[in-house]
């Protein structure tokens, strides 16, 4: 099965810390980019340059921001595996879910 695994950045966490520190959590990022099973990785840009559109009563409403949310959308995970709890360990190791930020898994149709 596929999954998409969200991840949900809290931007002041990497604000407090150093520049040696934030070289350690993307080598951790990288690593999960390497995992047996893992199809593709992507950043997303900043929620500035992001639109959101919505139909109202038949017509088209573009809103130049993200939608509402605590957290931004940092990058997503194209994963495959058969065993769901490997799944979940993987989203585990991604530095944002320890960082105040959060990583959802959506099993893909």
């Amino acid at each position: 099965m596929k999954y998409a695994l969200l991840v949900y950045d809290n931007p002041s966490s990497w604000e407090s810390i150093s520049t040696e520190q934030k070289r350690v959590l993307h080598g951790e990022y990288h690593a999960v980019a390497a995992a047996p099973g893992m199809i593709g990785h992507y950043r997303v840009r900043q929620p500035q340059k992001t639109e959101t559109v919505r139909v109202a009563e038949g017509q088209t409403v573009k809103t130049e921001a993200s939608a509402p949310a605590r957290d931004n959308l940092h990058a997503f995970y194209l994963f495959e595996s058969d065993d769901h709890d490997s799944v979940l360990e993987v989203a585990a190791r991604i530095p944002a879910a320890r960082m105040g930020g959060a990583v959802e898994v959506w099993p893909l149709a």
